[in-house]
């Protein structure tokens, strides 16, 4: 008990230390003139209208030459299809106020959270008045938009900078304070989320290893923090992220946005969360419910639950949170009307909105809403327009008043370089200082990435210098030594070329920082090009350095710097304008009418400076003098006034030609042109850098994709989805009377939480030999970190997965769940790993990865590969050679039936939804019938409470028949929690704390914790909650000794020996039944793979095809460039005459068509 107290204490000092931060900061503020400022929001009549269909065809290369699909794409652009998502949304949230939004169908609240932000580009038409504080969104836009952020569900940063420099970017770029101020609220943000043990791990991404998934959503709330936003709009912020640390900062959420003291300013909050416990839930003051676009409740979050039991609905349980309950109201299939209320009970859509109109609940906000009219807006009457509706067309005394204040208090603290207009904070010397800073940071961060572009400088320096090594000096190796430099220049252009996949990997997190008035993007390229110059000097002056002195060796050039004007040339010209540089076709040789594009060409300028300080002082001897052959050459009598040189710039009577004449007469160039065509190289690089900057602005607005399910044109059919006879429409209010749940049962059928059961019973593996186990014994995994040390992700685990269970892997963020999961799927490529695995109490054979599946939390596809070739690729390659093709064919079909996936079985992967892409993950895994064991890594995560039930209820099946399952999860309700049957608790640090049965409703862990001196655990609690919040998962106390040691406790437990006990049952048993060598040489002479070469290849060849032919983008483009450039090679070279020059003209066209 004294324990628990001590982390309720402790728990307490965290929020309260951040609340005094808070308030520390706001004094601060006030001390230095700046006045509070606060936003509400109003929004009357709100409709959102998106752009396309729900479901429609994809596109392939035949699409763009086939009549009928061409009609019809010119028809969906010129008249695009339209569907509302929002409709008739109005309300009020207050500064102070937290409001919830939730849906059944996950994307709904995501509209409704980015047009609260005023963040519309994806959306066709917004109609209706939206009013933030006094100001309309196109004044917040312009003006203000710093103060109204939208945090995405997506984590996307720069992957090679650290969680230390993240966050310090984003409060340099809108904080105008010492620097002394700003890393103290860094570490207040950082402490406040428990990522101080991270400060100086990288962020990492799907390809480099950095933080864990929990703490990279921490980053990304810390960042949206830094940001000092006044109103927020968040997506999901918890997911990922354990219950514990969920609740904790989203209490630290509840003390910033209503203070005690409301004098020192107060934030608004709008919140789209998922799976939301009844801990969190509690958290909010307002939640908004959405059925279908419609909002069917808006009002106080505690009376949600009281107004749609009174409508004559119930919950399923006892156990089902708020926010579950809610969601399931608005799902036809999941909500339960008590008997009496079957006539009564609403069903559409419409009808639920109509119902909410006119309670109480809706005339309190209506109330509300003409409150807010009445003290912000004036006293106008409502109205509505297709964008942005100022209501009122006389501002009341003190709306006025409140604007002049809340400008006033943005001048206080904006800089005082920038306009009174500008939506930024910093002056736009120190964003691009802050920016260049950053940019330093990057590099040092993959300085593997640059270390391997200078060594391909230097390798290809060496290769060009040693093709011409120490050229001759005579005239036959004039055209050597051009071409030397040619291949030097278009090196150098073909080089910058890189920049193009890394310019297009950073956009979505420059147009979020811009969006949210961090910086000006034109400045993000501009730092870019300034920290990259000096980089592309040296590199590119070594690289210049070899070919000079491996080409060039005269003492007398190396005093020339003809090497420098040429370092500015990396990265400026394209390749097609390669032919008109001067070197393949001299400009004297050009067509009339395409000489003018060598004008246009930076790197013909370049080239002349190169060829015209080079050639200026060579004067070589005459390689070929004519007439030469016997009786010229051995006749003493014939003298150089009887022979000339072939060789062009020759002078009559000279065996030397001049290297100026030469370039003249061949090339014209002239040295004297050298300092006008560095000019003009310069001013080349000031142009492409303006284009860069001002396509850098601009395209800080392309809108988002469409959220389309796309399908493959097949022959077996058309899907259902994309068929327009909706059976059952409750939208139009179709459904009969008989169809609705009464006390959990409908006609003909039964309302239960599974939707998506399995039409066969036949399960991944029913086969009648004895399954296998997987045990671990002592697992430890240590990493190497900065400085030669080492840190400890696992400690000392052990356990084994049960078959025909259920097993939970849970623990905080950061505990080491999935680095438990690749250490036991074998997939962890650095560090040390001691402990043993077993399978059946023998080591792991060659081909243990092929009994297993893993899916992993992102779910990774060839997006253009539909459901059933997926599955089916993965049948094809990793069942067993012998199984006949047409058997697999037809376990991918039970698959897709099992998985709840026979209407998208022809849908594009790409284009799927969260949900369906999870389900596609799970039984892609399933396709391939691992024997022994499924891994999956937060299948849940980012999951609306529906889709994660189906998904655990699946799983649960799996189980159930023989499928053994380990799992991680995240913030599970105490329903879903009970689907489970055992748990592998871990603590941060990688230590167990509990492994067990769970028992029913999670008494066996209760009793466990509650015999150990834990504090009792109350009846309404959520298990799943109660056990992170014990061991001390939140992010603020994290790294605290205080309180039980629970790693010590399990250690000592007789529960722990029970489980050393079981795994030597297991290994005992396990070595009875066959010798492990002879085991590892049968599994070794089976070969290395599960099918043969020639299946390999075929099936990757087709998918190839397949993944090209619904490029058509890709293959046009292909197409275009060909084409082009076929008709561009041949007017270049057209007619070559069938001279010497001729000939060599013709040679280059053959090059350039390879």
């Amino acid at each position: 008990m004294e324990s628990a107290l001590a982390r309720d204490i402790e728990k307490e000092s965290s929020i309260l230390d951040f609340e005094k931060s808070c308030q520390d900061f706001l004094r601060s503020r006030q001390n230095s003139g700046i006045t509070p400022r606060e936003l509400g929001i109003f929004f009357s009549n709100l409709n959102v209208v998106g752009s396309g269909s729900s479901a429609s065809y994809h596109l392939t290369f035949e699409s763009f030459f086939n009549p009928r699909h061409i009609y019809d794409f010119l028809n969906e652009f010129l008249r695009p299809p339209r569907k509302r998502i929002l409709e008739g949304f109005e309300g009020v949230v207050w500064p102070g106020e937290m409001l919830r939004s939730s849906s059944a169908v996950h994307p709904q609240a995501v509209p409704r959270s980015s047009r609260l932000s005023c963040q519309t580009h994806s959306f066709s038409s917004v109609e209706g008045s939206i009013h933030l504080g006094p100001f309309n969104p196109s004044e917040i836009s312009s003006h203000f938009r710093g103060d109204v952020t939208y945090c995405p569900e997506e984590d996307i940063h720069f992957p090679t900078l650290t969680v230390q420099q993240t966050l310090s970017f984003a409060a340099t770029t809108r904080t105008p304070r010492p620097q002394k101020f700003r890393n103290e609220f860094v570490d207040v943000l950082q402490n406040m989320l428990g990522l101080s043990h991270t400060r100086s791990t990288i962020v990492g991404n799907e390809s480099l290893r950095g933080v864990s998934g929990g703490e990279k959503k921490r980053v990304s709330v810390g960042e949206m923090l830094a940001v000092r936003s006044v109103l927020g709009c968040w997506d999901n912020t918890t997911r990922g992220l354990d219950s514990s640390t969920a609740l904790e900062l989203l209490r630290h959420f509840q003390r910033a946005t209503s203070p005690l003291n409301q004098d020192e300013g107060r934030l608004t909050t709008v919140m789209a969360l998922y799976q939301a416990s009844d801990a969190l839930y509690e958290v909010f003051d307002k939640t908004c419910g959405l059925y279908e676009g419609r909002m069917v409740y808006f009002g106080p979050a505690h009376r949600a639950r009281a107004y749609f039991e009174e409508m004559g609905f119930e919950r399923a349980s006892e156990g089902q949170t708020v926010g579950d309950f809610l969601v399931s109201v608005t799902d036809s299939k999941e909500r339960i009307v008590r008997k009496g209320f079957e006539s009564s009970a609403p069903r559409t859509p419409a009808e639920f909105a109509e119902r909410f109109l006119k309670s109480e609940l809706g005339r309190v906000n209506r109330e509300e809403m003409e409150k807010y009219r009445q003290e912000i807006l004036g006293t106008g009457s409502p109205k509505s327009s297709t964008q942005d509706t100022t209501e009122g067309n006389t501002a009341s005394p003190k709306a006025q008043q409140l604007k002049a204040r809340y400008m006033e208090s943005v001048a206080q603290e904006k800089s005082r370089s920038l306009p009174k207009t500008s939506p930024f904070t910093v002056s736009m010397w120190a964003q691009l200082l802050a920016l260049m800073k950053r940019r330093v940071h990057v590099l040092r961060g993959s300085i593997g990435d640059q270390f391997m572009i200078f060594a391909s400088f230097v390798v290809f320096g060496i290769v060009l210098g040693t093709v011409y090594y120490n050229s001759p000096e005579f005239t036959d190796a004039y055209f050597s030594r051009a071409g030397a430099l040619f291949y030097t220049v278009l090196f150098l252009t073909l080089s910058s070329m890189s920049e193009i996949p890394v310019l297009f990997s950073q956009r979505p997190v420059v147009i979020r920082q811009y969006r949210s008035a961090l910086y000006l993007p034109f400045l993000e390229a501009l730092s870019q090009t300034l920290v990259d110059i000096p980089i592309s000097f040296f590199t590119t002056l070594i690289y210049s350095i070899i070919i000079y002195f491996m080409v060039f060796v005269r003492s007398m050039s190396a005093a020339v710097g003809s090497p420098a004007p040429a370092q500015t040339l990396a990265g400026v010209a394209l390749l097609a304008l390669v032919l008109y540089t001067g070197f393949a076709l001299p400009s004297p040789n050009m067509i009339g009418g395409l000489r003018w594009i060598t004008y246009l060409n930076p790197n013909r300028w370049a080239f002349e400076i190169l060829m015209s300080n080079e050639f200026h002082t060579l004067n070589a001897t005459c390689s070929n003098l004519v007439p030469f052959g016997p009786g010229y050459s051995d006749n003493p009598n014939v003298s150089l006034a009887n022979q000339a040189c072939a060789t062009l710039g020759k002078v009559p009577g000279q065996s030397t030609v001049d290297g100026n004449a030469y370039i003249d007469l061949s090339y014209q160039y002239k040295y004297v042109n050298s300092w006008r065509d560095l000019g003009i190289v310069f001013a080349y690089g000031v142009f492409f850098l303006l284009l860069l900057l001002l396509f850098t602005e601009i395209n800080t607005w392309i809108a988002t994709q469409r959220e389309v399910t796309y399908f493959a044109r097949t022959s077996s059919g058309v899907s259902p989805l994309l068929t327009d006879n909706k059976t059952g429409d409750e939208e139009s209010g179709e459904l009969e009377k008989g169809s609705l749940a009464v006390g959990g049962h409908t006609a003909g059928s039964t309302t239960t939480k599974d939707n998506t059961k399995p039409a066969s019973a036949t399960g991944p593996n029913t086969q009648s030999q004895p399954r296998k186990i997987l045990t671990w014994h002592h697992l430890t995994y240590d990493v190497p970190i900065a400085r030669g040390t080492t840190r400890r992700l696992l400690d000392d685990i052990s356990g084994f997965v049960a078959l025909g269970k259920l097993t939970a892997l849970m623990g905080a963020s950061g505990a080491g769940k999935t680095t438990l999961l690749n250490t036991l799927a074998q997939r962890v490529s650095v560090g040390v790993v001691s402990g043993d695995v077993f399978v059946d109490g023998k080591a792991l054979s060659l081909d243990f990865q092929a009994q297993t599946g893993y899916c992993q939390q992102l779910d990774v596809h060839l997006p253009t590969c539909t459901v059933r070739e997926a599955l089916s690729f993965s049948a094809k390659l990793r069942q067993p050679k012998h199984v006949p093709a047409e058997e697999k064919e037809a376990y991918v079909d039970t698959v897709l039936r099992m998985c709840g996936l026979e209407n998208y079985e022809h849908a594009i992967v790409g284009s799927l939804n969260l949900e369906y892409s999870k389900r596609t993950t799970i039984a892609v895994e399933l396709a391939a019938k691992p024997e022994l064991l499924l891994f999956l890594d937060e299948p849940t995560t980012g999951l609306d409470s529906q889709s994660a039930w189906a998904i655990v209820t699946f799983l649960k099946e799996l189980a159930q028949e023989g499928q053994a399952v380990l799992c991680t999860i995240h913030q599970t309700s105490a329903e879903l929690f009970n689907m489970f049957d055992r748990i592998l608790l871990l603590k941060r640090g990688g230590q167990t704390v509990y492994q067990g049965e769970l028992g029913s409703h999670g008494r066996s862990l209760i009793r466990y914790f509650e015999r150990n001196g834990a504090r009792p655990c109350p009846a309404d609690a959520n298990p799943a909650e109660y056990m992170l919040d014990v061991i001390g998962a939140g992010a603020g106390h994290g790294n605290t000794n205080a309180g039980t040691d629970w790693h010590k406790v399990w250690a000592n437990s007789p529960e722990s020996k029970e489980l050393d006990q079981e795994l030597d049952i297991i290994l005992e048993n396990g070595r009875k039944d066959s010798d492990v060598e002879g085991n590892q040489a049968r599994r070794f002479n089976s070969g290395d793979f599960a099918s043969s070469w020639y299946t390999q290849m075929t099936t990757l060849l087709k998918r190839d095809f397949q993944r090209h032919w619904r490029d058509p983008i890709y293959l046009m483009n292909k197409l275009m460039l060909n084409l082009v450039g076929g008709l561009f090679t041949g007017f270049t070279f057209f007619k070559a005459p069938d001279t010497l020059l001729g000939t060599q003209s013709k040679v280059f066209a053959a090059l350039q068509c390879n």
